[in-house]
């Protein structure tokens, strides 16, 4: 499927989603990251700026051009904001569980809580105001359980939950070019869309070397097991051995709990 088709279909989705449920406006945590960037631009279209909220949420780890490119979406979108920083209730958890934690919350658990601060924040603005929080999560993020349970796999419908991380960078690039060729200002910050995605939980993080592969080998990999049909021992994919790749596919296999626990969201047709 194209990107222009698999963008259509996603806000296509969206619309059907809301009518259904019967809610007009939408919250979006705004990341600057390429995933909520493609989010928020969908629901835009689908629904007005208008009935698009964006909240940005700043943490100990969060960088200035992140923030940045988060503001500068929304001002492209013309969507209002606020800003709502999790670094005090990080710091509160971090006193509140060191003890219980042996010491000191750390690792995982320090990433994780954090994410689940956002999601209590954008939750409380959802409960207050009456809107859907609308989960930015992908399918690539899905199969390898590159998400935390109870905080960014939470929210009502996933826009772009059926498509692989690569698509999301295809249809963004797509929709700015769309843009562009009816004389407007491209919607998503050509930065988005070169800069390294990270979840930006700890110092120097990104999302590549935490998952030990690269997006483009990744999804490669993923079509063919689970779009294809393919067997693992006749998958090709360009710079994996066969142990890597059985290695990926058991990681799939084993975040299967955690995918139940994922919001719905627009099949995507990979045939």
């Amino acid at each position: 499927m194209e990107p222009e088709a698999m963008y259509n279909r996603c806000v296509e989705g969206l619309q059907a989603f809301m009518a259904t449920a019967g809610f007009s406006d939408v919250v979006i945590g705004l990341s600057g990251g390429i995933d909520s960037s493609v989010v928020a631009t969908m629901a835009v279209d689908a629904l007005g700026s208008s009935s698009v909220h964006g909240v940005l949420l700043p943490g100990p780890y969060s960088s200035a051009h992140s923030v940045e490119d988060a503001q500068l979406l929304a001002q492209n979108l013309a969507i209002e904001t606020s800003t709502v920083s999790i670094c005090e209730p990080f710091a509160a958890f971090e006193a509140a569980l060191g003890d219980a934690c042996g010491g000191a919350l750390t690792g995982l658990a320090a990433e994780n809580t954090q994410a689940r601060c956002r999601m209590i924040c954008l939750m409380a603005l959802s409960n207050t105001y009456g809107w859907i929080l609308l989960n930015t999560g992908n399918k690539s993020e899905a199969f390898m359980g590159y998400s935390t349970l109870y905080g960014d796999t939470a929210g009502a419908f996933a826009p772009i939950g059926g498509l692989y991380k690569t698509d999301v960078y295809a249809v963004a690039r797509w929709r700015n070019e769309q843009a562009q060729r009816q004389g407007k200002p491209a919607p998503i910050p050509s930065s988005v869309l070169t800069k390294a995605p990270s979840a930006e939980l700890s110092a120097g993080q990104e999302d590549e070397a935490s998952l030990g592969v690269d997006y483009g080998r990744l999804d490669c990999l993923l079509k063919q097991a689970y779009e294809q049909g393919i067997p693992a021992a006749d998958i090709v994919v360009e710079g994996l051995d066969a142990a890597a790749i059985r290695s990926l596919l058991d990681r799939a296999a084993s975040y299967e709990y955690k995918r139940a626990l994922e919001p719905s969201y627009t099949v995507i047709d990979y045939a």
